[in-house]
């Protein structure tokens, strides 16, 4: 088992820790926190996958001995708790099941996980934190209290919520999570006066990023990104998945030889515009590609609108890897979530270089976008900053 660090504090006997949990002896407070550590690390393992279900992970314990590890593998492949089930080394009748999400109570694609539990006999479970999709919330919890099952919410809660913070989000806001990433020099500059921007920060910072794109359901970028990079998009990670491309292209000018409309019949691409005409249309979707019609402002993509409708689309979260104009929308639409800033250890100066976030701009400082919880990683010489939007 992977040794986690802890960080719990030892008040009179008691535990007082980050997971949430008070008053519970110092050693049964420590065992929770290593198996509820173990079961957020096989959730992760579904990360690119299971979208736009929640990342669970679940470990089984008896005796003090793991007896059983699961994790949900798969959009409508069985749940975390099914697995760790169907995995165990011995009866798990009379054992402790530690889950970092609230098991489901309903039909769905899959049993629900509460019946599954009862029927075993498990006699404990542990939860990292609830789930606030409507038909779960609290139902889970109460169905197994009721059968006589001792139920403890709040281990590592702030971790469990953070491993799903795409989800809640998609549940509790009825839209798309959002982050905004873009790579600078020092000074602030994505590209030189000429125009190169290859490459702002080294290969440690870049690989991160693909790693970013198994994380995130879709990639969005605008016609122009398109046009000056002819990227294809993808996730260059073994065994990962490549996100839904989504362009913002206003007009339909996205070149049809460009790599992502040669590679749309394979890799699931969106095209959104507010065009009209039907024979621009007709030639992309024969290519393809999905042809999205939506609102303008200002002559370009009306964000919101497009927004609201990757939802009703089953898409729970965008990276946005936009140009200066697409970058500012998305920040004028007041629909970021979160920013990845990456920064390369460079200057480049020049008043007309290309920054991060063009636009109009924002002229009062107190009209600003707000950023929280600075996280900050290192790549060698390159820095990445992570920001929660307020």
């Amino acid at each position: 088992m992977a040794v986690v660090d802890l960080k719990c504090i030892a008040i009179s006997g008691k535990v007082i820790d980050e997971c949430g949990i008070h008053n519970m002896p110092w050693g049964e407070s420590l065992m929770s926190s290593q198996y509820m550590s173990r079961a957020i690390e096989l959730a992760q393992r579904g990360h690119g996958h299971v979208s736009p279900n929640p990342l669970v992970g679940a470990v089984i314990v008896k005796d003090g001995q793991v007896i059983g590890e699961g994790y949900h593998e798969a959009y409508g492949n069985p749940h975390a708790e099914a697995n760790a089930l169907s995995n165990c080394t011995q009866d798990p009748a009379g054992s402790e099941m530690y889950v970092t999400l609230e098991p489901c109570s309903h039909f769905g694609k899959n049993p629900p996980c509460t019946q599954a539990i009862i029927d075993v006999g498990i006699k404990s479970v542990y939860i990292g934190c609830g789930d606030p999709n409507p038909i779960v919330a609290g139902k889970g919890i109460q169905i197994l209290r009721e059968h006589g099952i001792s139920v403890t919410t709040g281990i590592m809660q702030e971790e469990c919520e953070q491993l799903n913070e795409v989800f809640f989000h998609y549940i509790k806001n009825n839209t798309p999570f959002v982050a905004l990433k873009f790579a600078m020099t020092l000074d602030g500059k994505t590209a030189t006066t000429a125009n190169q921007s290859k490459w702002i920060t080294n290969e440690q910072a870049r690989k991160h990023v693909h790693g970013l794109r198994n994380i995130y359901s879709s990639i969005m970028v605008g016609v122009d990104t398109v046009i000056a990079d002819d990227s294809l998009l993808t996730c260059r990670i073994p065994k990962a998945r490549n996100p839904i491309r989504i362009i913002c292209d206003t007009t339909l000018r996205i070149p049809k030889e460009s790599a992502i409309i040669k590679s749309a019949k394979k890799i699931r691409t969106i095209i959104a515009t507010c065009s009209s005409d039907k024979q621009k249309k007709e030639d992309f979707e024969l290519l393809g590609c999905q042809v999205l019609n939506v609102s303008s402002v200002n002559n370009h993509v009306n964000i919101s609108d497009l927004f609201k409708k990757l939802r009703k689309m089953d898409i729970d979260s965008i990276l946005v890897e936009g140009g200066p104009t697409l970058n500012y929308s998305v920040i004028e639409s007041r629909h970021v979530n979160k920013v990845y800033a990456y920064i390369g250890a460079k200057l480049l100066g020049g008043s007309g270089a290309q920054t991060a976030i063009g636009g109009l701009g924002i002229s009062r400082i107190h009209s600003a976008v707000k950023l929280a919880d600075p996280k900050f990683t290192k790549f060698g010489d390159d820095i990445l900053i992570e920001y929660a939007v307020r």
